[in-house]
């Protein structure tokens, strides 16, 4: 099953090392409009997307400080 991640624009290194895990990629812009199993923000984002009223139904991993496996692994655990 490949996963859908939703990653901020800023984290190139993260969104490569998913792509080679098989998942597919998208913008966090387009998260609020598609059924995303995680979405990874580089922890400096206070409002996500921009707007507090938008709730997505998916687990926010924190990327900051991480490496692109250590985010592979918390994206697993869910």
């Amino acid at each position: 099953m490949n996963k859908i991640i939703a990653v901020e624009n800023n984290l190139a290194p993260i969104k490569d090392y998913l792509l080679n895990q098989g998942c597919q990629v998208i913008d966090v812009d387009s998260a609020q409009n598609t059924r995303v199993d995680a979405v990874v923000i580089s922890g400096s984002s206070k409002d996500l997307l921009g707007m507090q009223d938008v709730l997505i139904d998916a687990p926010i991993i924190d990327a900051r400080g991480k490496t692109p496996s250590e985010v592979w692994d918390n994206i697993m655990r869910y």
